[in-house]
């Protein structure tokens, strides 16, 4: 097996270091989309508060989160149009699932 090296500078000093394959197959981090809300933690979906096309403003209550018996408010982040929700009541959520996708409105 040959050892494959990368080299990389920090602060002017090149350093050479073997990288892991556990680091090499790990999730690539990507920019987050901020239109689109995610679960922030893995729970049920309680209540939705909104319904597609509706304009809302920043801080109204879009949905009801419930995680370990306690109930989440996720509200709007910015005034917009909700373009399209992705989650019914009942649901049950993995943590980074979306559930509402917003576009800024025309007062926005």
């Amino acid at each position: 097996m040959t050892e494959k090296f990368e080299k990389f500078m920090l602060n002017g000093v090149e350093y050479k270091t073997r990288l892991t394959d556990k680091w090499r197959n790990r999730k690539k981090w990507e920019e987050p989309n901020p239109y689109e809300l995610t679960s922030h933690i893995p729970g049920t979906i309680m209540h939705i508060d909104v319904k597609e096309g509706q304009q809302v403003e920043e801080g109204d209550n879009l949905l009801t989160l419930q995680a370990m018996k306690m109930n989440n408010k996720v509200t709007a982040p910015f005034a917009g149009k909700i373009k399209s929700i992705k989650v019914k009541t009942g649901d049950k959520l993995p943590k980074g699932a979306v559930m509402i996708e917003m576009e800024e409105g025309e007062n926005a």
